[in-house]
């Protein structure tokens, strides 16, 4: 088929029992160089293009740069630069820190309170070189603080997010478990709903009178459901983890069968990257048609990222994009696990299941 985009992921990190003292003993830097070896994994997994939905210190943008310099090999890079969120909130980077810790992040962290706050985050978003914004309106799950769900930003934060956005050709994705959060979301003008956990019928409603696309991301519920079952995550990331983790996957059946249009999307990196495909069986499991799953992660997802004129599909004028699986995934999902051929711009990275040398190489001039 022509490339499989995924819509979701975080390619400079990748979550293990580690992950939260990590933040104290590694830097940015280090950061970036695991990124590199993630990207390689992704574009071999088939995916030979990414939205990066949030970073700590933009190090995606710098790991875009590199794989567009062909410095390293991964997939075409759309990076959303730091988190924006709230103090306290899901993106808040001291989450859980001591006070002498803690500091006070703001617009310059990603950290907003006011819409003149998100005008200037959104502002040092074009100046640090993003592609789009992410915003966190609502609660998450691996954070430390106690809600999943509760809303963390207001209509007139979301608003001026939104507005300051087009003002500088961006999109905006917005990560979403709660109903409420959700609803200010799609009335604040966002291109797409990220999770959507809690999702209720004037959601979806409101969301098909929007236009405004749904990434389910059903992997990651599975994977933080499973984990925290195995005692991956402190006692408050586990109790959320198993509140949203079971309930993803029938929310984006609903969707689905509501009408809402739906995008491919994995939250890479809160499982191992390069593990992606598995997203398209659970789409399938939650009830929509293999070849549904598979437009979510071409067209659909090309159309989110408005560049439906450069990739998505095959034809001239397109970029040299091809991944193929070994026989039909609309008689077998699970082949989309199988990708044994992936060629990016023309260069072929993957031949009969194997990396090829460009997958290999990094070429970094005099």
């Amino acid at each position: 088929s022509s490339d499989l985009i995924d819509s979701h992921t975080h390619l400079t990190m990748q979550f293990g029992k580690s992950t939260y003292a990590d933040k104290f003993h590694l830097n940015p830097a280090d950061y970036a160089i695991q990124s590199t070896v993630y990207a390689r994994r992704t574009l071999l997994a088939g995916f030979t293009a990414v939205r990066n939905v949030g970073d700590e210190h933009n190090e995606s943008i710098a790991l875009r740069n590199a794989v567009n310099a062909g410095e390293v090999p991964g997939p075409r890079i759309f990076s959303a630069g730091q988190f924006i969120g709230t103090t306290g909130g899901h993106a808040d980077p001291t989450d859980g820190y001591n006070w002498a810790l803690q500091g006070d992040p703001g617009p310059k962290d990603g950290i907003i309170n006011s819409p003149a706050d998100a005008w200037k985050a959104v502002r040092q978003h074009y100046k640090d070189g993003a592609d789009l914004i992410k915003i966190m309106p609502s609660g998450g799950v691996l954070d430390e603080s106690s809600s999943s769900e509760n809303p963390q930003m207001t209509l007139d934060e979301i608003k001026a997010v939104v507005a300051a956005a087009h003002d500088y050709g961006f999109t905006v994705a917005a990560h979403a478990h709660g109903a409420e959060a959700i609803r200010r979301a799609v009335l604040g003008g966002v291109d797409s709903i990220e999770h959507g956990t809690f999702m209720n019928d004037e959601d979806m409603k409101l969301m098909k009178e929007h236009g405004t696309w749904y990434v389910p991301t059903i992997i990651a519920g599975e994977f933080v459901m499973g984990k925290a079952k195995e005692g991956w995550y402190p006692p408050q990331v586990a109790r959320k983890a198993l509140e949203v983790g079971p309930k993803i996957m029938a929310t984006a059946g609903k969707a689905y069968k509501a009408g809402v249009k739906i995008a491919f999307g994995t939250d890479a990196g809160v499982y191992p990257h390069g593990e992606n495909a598995q997203e398209f069986v659970y789409m399938v499991q939650a009830g929509m048609p293999p070849m549904y799953a598979i437009q979510a992660a071409t067209t659909h997802a090309a159309a989110l990222l408005k560049r439906t004129q450069d990739f998505g599909s095959i034809s001239v004028g397109k970029y040299a994009d091809v991944v193929a699986v070994p026989g039909n995934p609309l008689d077998d999902i699970a082949l989309m696990k199988q990708v044994d051929f992936v060629m990016k711009e023309g260069v072929v990275y993957k031949q009969d299941g194997k990396p090829t040398g460009a997958a290999l190489k990094s070429s970094l001039g005099m």
